[in-house]
Order: structure tokens, then sequence, then C-alpha cells
């Protein structure tokens, strides 16, 4: 059984890299019926499948949808009692959860100088020391959606490109009574509760300093928030900007507790600027159909060499609990590498993974910034999300109640993060 294994995967891995060529239509080797799981709609790959599995005559893939909520659970506790699937779309935040359940293709049978050739960055959340666990296909980045409407009543031609920008552009939108109260806001930053996507945009703003948020040191995943930035800003100066937005005396002031969540207020035109991924377009539009509104690359940081933005990136794992291992990895070789990978990102509305792919950008009003976005977005390894989310809201709102400093904010949340990744 090690022997078939290890020639399943290394099988699977030459057909991925191109050494035994393989291309949709043939799929030597494949045999049988392998279950996909996912949080996608079946509505929504449906016809991608269907094309696959007629390209693929000698196998099938079998897709079952399973909801965004219970997902992890069900995951969970179907490898656990041997019945779970022998693929499944793997969301970031479960990879560091998920890496000892997933087969892993090692570094010697797929290099990392391959990998990066052939994905953007954002898709190295999948590998860790050992290898690949997952193969990207879809990045899905954090972008600035912005109402045209309010720049323009306030003659402003262009939406910010950096957040020395967006601070000079706040005092000229935010509208505020005699009492100081917000009528009109021009961005929702500052708190945590009421921000959609508060920690991804935080984490951002850490990353741009250089901060990778977590590192593998001496071969373990360590928190480093307490390290000090590469581009010479330290974190403790990122929060204080975070926060001064919702700082009463500060000129930037344009958010506060009274506001409903960022992305209600701004389909109700009651925020200039809103902070939300590429997936969300399509409700975005939906939800006000009247709104006049476009999107920009998330803000940079001034001086910056380089750029980068947040992004939540969808992989394809093979379970390490298969009954049809061989048939998996060649499954998802074709899968990533072939015509599914494209039609699977314009079914989520989002970007593709694949450098190849990227270059060929559609010519409409949005996608350029998302696939652009895209080849400069980053993620971290959120050990988990929920948790995590807790200990960015404490960081946050112990800076806004005084109750602690920005640096002391900052230690604190470094060492919580330091336990989770213990447990």
């Amino acid at each position: 059984m090690i022997v078939v294994f290890i020639f399943a995967a290394v099988f699977g891995v030459l057909v991925f890299s191109g050494v035994i060529p393989i291309g949709e239509g043939d799929g030597l080797g494949g045999q049988g019926t392998v279950v996909l799981w996912g949080t996608v709609k079946n509505s929504a790959i449906f016809q991608a499948l269907e094309d696959f599995n007629t390209a693929n005559p000698s196998f099938s893939v079998k897709y079952v949808e399973k909801s965004s909520e219970n997902f992890d659970r069900d995951l969970l506790e179907a490898l656990a009692s041997g019945t779970g699937p022998d693929m499944f779309f793997l969301p970031d935040d479960l990879a560091f959860h998920y890496a000892n359940k997933i087969s892993t293709i090692p570094y010697s049978n797929y290099s990392l100088s391959t990998f990066q050739n052939t994905f953007a960055g954002a898709g190295e959340v999948f590998l860790n020391k050992s290898g690949m666990i997952a193969f990207p296909m879809a990045i899905d980045p954090l972008v600035m959606y912005y109402n045209r409407s309010i720049l323009d009543a306030n003659s402003i031609i262009y939406p910010p490109a950096s957040w020395d920008e967006m601070s000079q552009m706040v005092p000229m939108i935010t509208k505020k009574d005699d009492s100081n109260k917000i009528l009109k806001s021009a961005v929702s930053l500052g708190h945590f509760s009421n921000i959609s996507h508060a920690k991804d945009i935080i984490t951002a703003l850490f990353m741009q300093t250089g901060n990778p948020i977590l590192a593998g040191k001496n071969g373990v995943v360590q928190s480093t928030l307490n390290d000090i930035s590469t581009s010479g800003s330290s974190l403790a100066e990122v929060l204080n900007f975070y926060t001064d937005f919702a700082n009463p005396t500060n000129t930037v002031y344009s958010w506060n507790r009274s506001f409903q969540d960022s992305r209600v207020s701004f389909s109700r035109e009651d925020l200039a600027f809103y902070f939300g991924y590429a997936s969300e377009l399509a409700s975005l539009v939906n939800q006000n159909p009247n709104q006049n509104f476009l999107i920009a690359p998330f803000p940079q940081m001034n001086n910056s060499n380089f750029k980068l933005t947040s992004a939540q990136v969808t992989g394809l794992a093979i379970s390490s609990f298969s009954k049809n291992l061989n048939t998996a990895f060649i499954a998802a070789s074709l899968m990533a590498t072939g015509d599914f990978a494209d039609k699977f990102r314009l079914a989520i509305g989002v970007a593709p993974a694949r450098r190849d792919l990227l270059a060929r950008k559609p010519e409409d009003a949005y996608s350029p910034v998302f696939y652009d976005s895209a080849l400069y977005a980053r993620t971290w390894l959120d050990p988990s999300p929920k948790e995590t989310d807790d200990i960015f809201r404490r960081m946050i709102d112990g800076v806004l109640a005084n109750n602690i400093s920005s640096e002391d904010a900052i230690r604190e949340a470094s060492s919580r993060l330091s336990l989770l990744l213990q447990q």
C-alpha cells in the first residue's frame, strides 16, 4: 500500500508538472469516480464540471455542495469517520487546520520555483516546509469600492491611491452637524465590530509594512507581530493610524459605533469608500442597482517599494484519506492546469490563481483591477478565524478605550496569537 501511495503521489505530480503529457480528453491512469466537496453553488460550476467529465471519460468527478457555515465541521466529521471526500476546495483560512489531513506534494517532486512561476504569490499560503498542500485555483482580492456621485459632488477627480491621499480626502467628504455627529462618512476605518472585513483590512495594513503576521522559524510557525518592520514603520504606528479614523478629536474622524455595517452603509450611499472583495461585486450591484460606483485598488503606503492587498484564496486539496488517491491526483492536476480553472474563477466572480490566466485580463470595468490586485495580493496562515477575530478585536477596542497603549496592544495580540499556534 505504501508503494502504491508513493507511486500515485509522484504520478500526480508528474502529470501536473507536465513531465507526463496528459491533456484534457485523455485522463490516462484515472479510473472510477472521485468526490469533491466545496461551498461553491452547484449551479455555478455545474457546466464547468460537466465539460471536464466529458473531456475525461475514463473517470468522473462528483461535486457535493456544502454550506459555508457547516463546511469545517462536516468535513472534519466525514474525514474522521472515513466517509469524507477525495478532494475539497480549501479556503486559505482553513489551510493551517487541515494541513495534516491533506496529501502533500513534496518540493522534491514539485519545486518551489516551478510553483512560483505557475501561480501568483497569494497561492503560497498553500505551501509549508514539506511541500504543496493544495493547487491554487482562485484569488479574491480586497479592493476599494467607491461612490462616484459622492466624489463628483466634492470635486474629487480620482479615488485615493495612497493612505496619505485618503487622509487628505476624508475631511473633504465626511459631513457632520454642529454637534460633530457624522451624517455622511468618507471611509469606514477605526472600529472592528461594524466594519466588514476589519481583520483583513488591519492585517493588510500590517503586511504593507513588510510584516507577514506569521512566519516559519526553525520549522515552527510563529507570530511576527513583535518583529521590527522592514519598512521602518512600527505596527503600533499603523494601529494608531487605523484607530484615528474613530477618534472624534482627529481631523480624519469619519466612523463610529452608531453606523450600521460598512457594507450596508455603502449601499445606502452613506459611505464613500468601502473595502470589500471582488466576489462581492454582483451582490453590491443587486443591493442598490441605482448606485453609481466603481472600484479602485486598495490604497498603498507612500514610498513603498512594493504593493500589497489582502486576499481570500481557494485551493484544491487532496485528502490523505482518499480511497482512490491516484485518480484524485490526476483529476486535481487537470482541473488546476486546464480550462476548468478559468471556468471556476468565472463562476465565482474572482481572479484566477494561475499567472498565464492573469495575463489575459477581460476588458470590462472591473476585471482589470481584480486581476492586477490578485498579482500583488497576499494572505497569511490564519490558525483559527474566529479566535483571531477576537484577538484583533481586543487589540483595536483596547486602544480606542484608552485601556492599553498601541505598543502593548500589539505585544498582547502577538502573545495570544503565539499561544493559539501552539494549541
